[in-house]
């Protein structure tokens, strides 16, 4: 995957649309899920998803060539980092009532985090995440869910790879810790 990327990217760089709209889709998911567990709200990932890709667009010219998903996720943490502190020094007003619409269709497609959170399992590890530090949280995330090299996590981080284990390590006990906490029953199966 990381060739085809490289090879999209390069073709965008040239100006090829088609591969833009390759690239685009094959990454949005991942670039979703980061900003959505960074976020906690679907329109919130959503917009910030928008964002990124806007700002890659505009970056692209920047770009060395060297690991573009590590470059992709460290430009979506920053904005996500971004939008927590607007979040914090400006908190959003009163929500307004939206006028009940009698004709409007019920949407019957399942809705993707909904479904995602119906299963039990994963839903207790996304509860756990939510209760661990920001810290080991992002660590979580960037390794764990996106699969990061901890040599892109230690550059993303600005910190040395030996902070980055051993960070990645405390966040995964801890993690453990808060699924047990959650669900007793999974301090049998830690055991065995």
């Amino acid at each position: 995957m990381a060739a085809d990327v490289a090879a999209l990217v390069e073709r965008c760089r040239q100006g090829d649309d088609l591969a833009w709209e390759r690239l685009v889709r094959s990454c949005q998911g991942r670039v979703y899920a980061l900003a959505y567990h960074y976020l906690g709200g679907v329109e919130q990932a959503r917009d910030l998803t928008q964002e990124v890709f806007v700002r890659v667009y505009q970056q692209l010219g920047t770009y060395k060539g060297d690991g573009f998903m590590a470059w992709l996720l460290r430009i979506t943490r920053n904005l996500c980092i971004d939008q927590m502190r607007r979040q914090r020094a400006r908190p959003p007003a009163e929500d307004l009532v939206a006028e009940d619409n009698e004709w409007a269709l019920p949407d019957t497609a399942p809705d993707p985090e909904q479904s995602w959170l119906r299963d039990g399992k994963k839903r207790l590890v996304y509860d756990a995440l939510r209760r661990l530090n920001g810290p080991s949280r992002e660590m979580i995330l960037l390794k764990e869910i996106q699969g990061l090299q901890l040599k892109e996590i230690a550059e993303m981080l600005g910190v040395p790879i030996g902070t980055v284990k051993s960070r990645s390590n405390r966040a995964r006990v801890e993690l453990a810790r808060q699924v047990i906490a959650i669900d007793p029953s999974y301090a049998n199966q830690a055991e065995s």
